[in-house]
């Protein structure tokens, strides 16, 4: 199995005065696929977005693949690295094509024919903006395929399967847990859940073991 590790020490994240995430401690080992749980604001999705670098308003130590970010040059590696599926995309000021979206991976031929095998290969030519939320989250799947065919290591999901049916949840699930990389999901999906070495929950901004 390849992928990265990812470890992270004494983590605390803040919005503005509000501490959303405080003291998280998580070692995930190179290959493993590890999901986040917990109710809607207890930091998950936070807790995604600081290991990535997309917020910024945080202390404590965050590696990937023994790694840190001290510098912008390091910060861009993360991203190469790191192949990243949002929950809500921000569909920007420009409207962006799902193709363009696909070859953003930098490997446009794999994210291609993942699409194809996950039914969304007919839409490249079509805005995001347009698509329905089950064929969005399909399309970033597929994005995020091309990536670690272009050398990502770390899979970061936010709810990559809350817009899908049960099928489609379940071949979401599959897809994301064949790939060769380190995987951090944040989930409320039990199917999901279920394809993962440990499930993780979040509450008030603390991390532990599901019960």
């Amino acid at each position: 199995m390849g992928g990265l590790g990812v470890t992270l020490r004494d983590v605390a994240c803040r919005h503005g005065k509000v501490e959303a995430v405080s003291g998280v401690d998580l070692e995930v080992v190179a290959g493993e696929r590890v999901a986040l749980t917990g109710t809607n604001g207890s930091g998950k999705t936070t807790l995604l977005r600081c290991v990535l670098g997309l917020h910024r308003q945080w202390t404590g130590t965050i590696d990937v693949g023994g790694r840190g970010a001290d510098s912008n040059a390091e910060w861009a590696w993360r991203r190469r690295s790191c192949a990243w599926i949002p929950q809500k995309p921000v569909p920007g000021r420009f409207p962006l094509l799902a193709g363009e979206l696909l070859a953003s991976s930098n490997a446009p031929g794999a994210a291609a024919e993942a699409a194809v095998r996950l039914g969304v290969g007919g839409l490249t030519d079509r805005p995001l903006r347009t698509l329905s939320g089950g064929q969005l989250q399909r399309m970033y799947l597929a994005r995020a395929t091309g990536c670690v065919a272009a050398g990502a290591g770390v899979v970061l999901a936010d709810e990559p399967t809350a817009a899908l049916d049960f099928e489609g949840q379940e071949e979401a699930a599959d897809v994301l847990t064949s790939l060769p990389v380190t995987l951090l999901v944040v989930t409320h999906d039990r199917t999901m859940a279920d394809r993962c070495d440990r499930v993780l929950e979040m509450a008030a901004g603390r991390l532990r073991e599901a019960g």
